[in-house]
């Protein structure tokens, strides 16, 4: 069997959650640092919180290390698959978990958090002060409209250009419509791949990225860029992160 066929076999790999450990753990996928840590800003304002709500919790793979936790503690998932995951990982924690499929009607009383964490998710900013009390704290991290385009480029697949303006300015003024904007911060941090297979885990684990990926459509361009890495070494592409915390006064 060749490389490229053991590669592409070795991406079957099934996972759970948001768990990319197996291609992270063995290195087969590196990320520059960001300017900034979620979990250190997390953290920063966890201490005060008697409320929190982790807004697309995923698998509740983050949340479940912010031990101890405030005294009322909810999560949120959009993605049904992760649900189970995410009550089996959090509820012995005392965390309520809730199913939502939409960003503007949550299943909470108005004023009841005195913090909301919200990595990768979507959100309705008018939803979010509503839910928060006086002074409660609003901290995201989103992915910007043009991370890992580059991919898309390579595979000769489509960029959703939907999403292209999803950047802080935008984000943050939309913010400032309804809160008071006190953290912001923007990069673009390489990723790399050493091996076609973790391109090609990465785009099962990640499938809006180029959604009508299979190996049976890209295999030729896949071929291709197995053939770069195999010469560079690596494989390159900008990823897009954008940092925000607001207040409601």
């Amino acid at each position: 069997m060749k490389l490229i066929d053991q590669l592409l076999q070795d991406a079957q790999k099934s996972f759970s959650g948001w768990d990319i450990s197996f291609i992270e753990d063995t290195g087969r996928i590196q990320y520059e640092l960001l300017p900034w840590s979620y979990g250190s800003e997390a953290r920063k304002y966890l201490f005060e919180a008697n409320s929190l709500l982790d807004m697309g919790t995923g698998g509740g793979e983050f949340l479940s290390k912010l031990l101890p936790l405030p005294h009322y503690t909810a999560a949120t998932e959009g993605y049904l698959p992760n649900v189970p995951i995410a009550k089996e990982r959090l509820e012995p924690l005392g965390v309520e978990v809730f199913q939502i499929d939409i960003d503007d009607e949550l299943p909470f009383a108005a004023e009841t958090f005195d913090l909301v964490l919200n990595k990768h998710e979507s959100y309705s900013v008018s939803e979010v002060k509503r839910i928060l009390r006086p002074d409660g704290l609003f901290l995201t991290q989103q992915v910007g409209g043009t991370d890992c385009t580059a991919l898309n480029e390579l595979l000769g697949a489509s960029v959703n250009t939907a999403y292209q303006d999803w950047k802080l300015q935008t984000a943050a003024e939309e913010l400032a419509g309804q809160l008071v904007v006190l953290e912001q911060q923007e990069a673009f941090p390489s990723m790399r791949f050493y091996d076609i297979g973790a391109v090609v885990f990465h785009l099962k684990a990640i499938p809006w990225q180029i959604p009508s990926f299979t190996i049976e459509a890209y295999r030729d361009c896949l071929m291709e860029l197995h053939q770069f890495i195999e010469k560079k070494g690596f494989l390159d592409v900008k990823q897009h992160r954008f940092l925000l915390a607001a207040a409601r006064k």
